[in-house]
């Protein structure tokens, strides 16, 4: 249970931290978020937890796949906003992600990559 809080506790930092320092440099705040820390973190967890290297590599290898599609919502967010306020830009982002998930989905399939 201890190892369990930690992990939470040490992932949660995280974030706060990224908040906090966005508050202060919109640069610094996302390029520390574009980072990969949390996928790191996972990664370090699945590995001291003892799983599989597999498991692992598996991890990393979906990670990227699932990256992908979550870029255009970065740039109709902020397009978005100033027209819709938050919520709605939000939500018009989030199905767009959803969109080009399934899209890219469809593609990688023919690839041999099954992503869902």
């Amino acid at each position: 249970m201890a190892w369990l809080i930690t992990k939470y506790a040490i992932t949660a930092a995280l974030v706060v931290l990224i908040s906090e320092i966005a508050k202060r440099s919109d640069k610094i705040g996302a390029l520390i978020a574009a980072l990969p820390m949390v996928t790191v973190l996972a990664m370090i967890w699945l590995y001291m937890e003892h799983q599989p290297m597999e498991k692992i590599s598996n991890h990393a290898w979906y990670t990227f796949w699932y990256v992908l599609p979550t870029l255009p919502m970065f740039l109709l967010f902020p397009f978005l906003l100033p027209r819709l306020g938050f919520w709605m830009s939000l939500g018009a982002s989030a199905v767009l992600t959803m969109a080009c998930f399934a899209a890219l989905a469809l593609v990688m399939r023919r690839f041999g990559v099954f992503l869902l």
